[in-house]
């Protein structure tokens, strides 16, 4: 915005200037021309009085040599029927042509002007007095001025591209300053506000951006409350379940464990919702997140005597969203196999790192999705459940720039692949084939 500011001035002022510095530089020229004929016109008009007492050429010649004009051998006197004294350069016609009329002429030459002014004598006498201006005393002073001119506009020019350009960068500081303060907000900084400053239109635009932050962060506080307050709910049927736990004895110690478990993960879920927002690592390893999901599920997988097994997690492999995204997701797609298939079904996850994209693959031997497009909406679920599972795991994949694609598994039931993108380049996200 600067630079088409910038460009902006230099062409209005460059057109301003022109308009009046042409018309100027015309009129110095002129003026230089009228003030050298002028100058021309008096020196004639001192050597008249001279004519009128003598017309002898040793007069005339002194006469002369007391004028700038003579000396520098520019002047001459054409007396009617005599000599002509000094040098003359104007032909003899105008010359001729120039005693016969009553007011001074100019004749134009190869090097300049000559200008011609007769002078009435006693009886039919006459004479014609040619002062000879050259070309270089017409333009004496014009190409000064002329720079002078051109100095003034150049100055024009340039203080006028320095007072764009402060407005421009007042206006380009402004508006850098709300896209960086919408980034942070995108990115998760609540607290980001902006200070007034720059033209009444961006001002405005701040405050519009301050007051929307501050019904964001709002919302979002009302929402961590709401979430926070239902995940406590969860609490008093887990407690009763414990209690009917304990007055099961020793065989019911397995649930127990796993109920503790679960109860764990519940406040935890209850201290993240309560817990404002902040900018958590963007990344992790997805073999160790594997391992540890796997590692809380294995002990209902062998409660319900599946057979489970984690491919291609023993290396780090890092990824770029945060662990409790990932965390949710498997733990979705996890739920999902053990609420949808039966007792017993074989499950299966594979982590696979490619060139730039990393799969998490969770296959599993039951019946498998009769329409994996209605199952992708969010929200909706033939089966009795939230509908939400695969949508959490595709916002995932789509957040790095990946897919979820639903598949039929080597197991022969259904396959959720979840592709996240690791390399951050302009490249179309991944497309579901």
């Amino acid at each position: 915005m600067r630079r088409t500011l910038a460009v902006l001035m230099v062409a209005v002022t460059s057109m301003v200037a022109l308009a009046f510095l042409v018309p100027l530089a015309l009129i110095v020229r002129e003026t230089a021309q009228s003030r050298a004929l002028a100058g021309a016109e008096r020196q004639a008009s001192a050597l008249v009085p001279v004519l009128a007492l003598t017309t002898t050429s040793g007069d005339l010649g002194h006469a002369m040599a007391r004028t700038e004009a003579g000396r520098r051998g520019l002047l001459a006197i054409h007396v009617k029927g005599g000599a002509t004294a000094g040098t003359s350069r104007a032909p003899a016609a105008e010359v001729a042509r120039a005693a016969e009329q009553t007011r001074a002429s100019t004749v134009e030459l190869p090097s300049g002007y000559a200008l011609l002014r007769p002078v009435a004598l006693d009886g039919d006498r006459g004479a014609v007095i040619e002062v000879f201006v050259p070309a270089d005393h017409l333009n004496q002073g014009v190409f000064a001025s002329w720079a002078v001119l051109t100095g003034v506009a150049v100055v024009l020019v340039a203080g006028s591209v320095l007072v764009g350009d402060r407005l421009g960068a007042r206006v380009v500081r402004a508006a850098r300053r709300l896209g960086t303060a919408a980034t942070a907000l995108g990115a998760g900084d609540l607290s980001e506000r902006i200070y007034f400053d720059g033209p009444p239109e961006l001002q405005a635009a701040a405050t519009a951006f301050n007051s929307m932050a501050n019904r964001v962060t709002h919302l979002l506080a009302a929402e961590r409350e709401l979430a926070a307050d239902l995940s406590h709910r969860l609490r008093t049927p887990l407690t009763a379940l414990r209690l009917s736990l304990d007055h099961l004895g020793p065989q019911a110690e397995p649930s127990r464990q796993a109920l503790a478990r679960l109860e764990g993960e519940v406040d935890t879920i209850i201290a993240a919702a309560r817990r404002p927002s902040s900018r958590a690592a963007r990344s992790c390893d997805a073999a160790e997140v594997l391992r540890e999901r796997l590692a809380f599920w294995s002990a209902l997988a062998e409660d319900q005597a599946r057979p489970w097994e984690l491919v291609g997690a023993t290396l780090p492999v890092r990824v770029p969203v945060p662990a409790s995204e990932l965390t949710a997701a498997v733990d979705a797609l996890l739920g999902n196999v053990f609420r949808h298939t039966a007792e017993g079904t074989a499950f299966s996850v594979t982590l696979h790192e490619g060139r730039d994209s990393v799969g998490i693959l969770i296959a599993d031997a039951g019946p498998g999705i009769p329409d994996p497009e209605a199952a992708l909406e969010r929200g909706a679920s033939g089966s009795g459940s939230t509908g939400l599972g695969l949508d959490i795991a595709r916002r995932l994949a789509e957040s790095s720039g990946g897919v979820l694609r639903l598949d039929r598994s080597s197991l022969g039931g259904a396959q959720v692949q979840v592709w996240i993108r690791t390399e951050k380049a302009s490249k179309p996200a991944l497309k579901d084939t």
